[in-house]
């Protein structure tokens, strides 16, 4: 395995060690942040750090740098309290990562993209049409982080649309049925697959995965998502061939 110290990381070539840097700490969430100045203009830009911060209230963060791109994306905010956050898909990586383009604040990403804004009743700050998952939010609080002046914004979840076809019983939503992506470092976009769900784990007790089907009766997964034992008939016929 390679070794790099910090003192090899800061002599590294700038483009090298941000794409080193941006990359090993894993996947990152791929969500597309739609804001509206007050003169009306929208604004599209792709993020990698939005986060979940709580569900009691119903809370996210993401980070960014106001004085660098996505520039609109934080006056915007600041001036009208709201934003949506936009999950982005399979379909839609080449015009989502175009968005972190650096159009001046006057031109909407929307408008250079091949995404369309949508609207809901009684919310003016437009959603990304195309997206499964939408989350209507309002700003709450921020915070400056002075080594690396970068600002963490905080906010609560007003609303939630997604594809009911992903939600399971117990409310989870199964993101891989939408081909939801993530991010690999700066610009490399990853389709996730759903391996397992398990069991909440205990001191002590083996950690299990449980039953898909048991919990997403209304809309079945596909076959391979089944964490149940084959049929025997599918066992007896795997024998078979091993025989012959």
């Amino acid at each position: 395995m390679r070794h790099i110290s910090k003192d090899s990381i800061s002599q590294l070539e700038k483009v090298k060690r941000l794409n080193l840097i941006n990359s090993c700490t894993g996947y990152k969430s791929a969500n597309l942040i739609a804001t509206k100045s007050v003169e009306g203009i929208t604004n599209l830009a792709i993020f990698s750090s939005v986060t979940h911060l709580g569900s009691n209230p119903a809370m996210i963060g993401f980070i960014l740098r106001p004085t660098t791109v996505p520039k609109g994306t934080y006056k915007n905010i600041k001036e009208t309290g709201f934003f949506t956050v936009n999950h982005v898909t399979e379909k839609m990586i080449a015009d989502a990562h175009h968005t972190s383009a650096n159009y001046d604040a006057d031109i909407s990403e929307f408008s250079k993209t091949e995404l369309r804004e949508e609207y809901k009743p009684t919310i003016t700050t437009p959603f990304v049409q195309e997206s499964p998952v939408q989350i209507h939010c309002k700003y709450l609080n921020e915070y400056h982080i002075k080594e690396n002046d970068t600002i963490h914004i905080i906010a609560t979840i007003e609303n939630l649309f997604f594809n009911e076809n992903l939600q399971h019983e117990d409310g989870w939503l199964q993101l891989d049925k939408a081909k939801v992506v993530s991010i690999n470092g700066q610009d490399g976009y990853c389709l996730p697959k759903l391996i397992h769900r398990f069991e909440y784990a205990k001191p002590n007790v083996e950690t299990k995965p449980f039953s898909m089907m048991v919990h997403n009766k209304v809309n079945p997964p596909e076959k391979h998502y089944n964490l149940e034992t084959p049929p025997r008939r599918k066992q007896n016929e795997q024998s078979s061939m091993v025989a012959k």
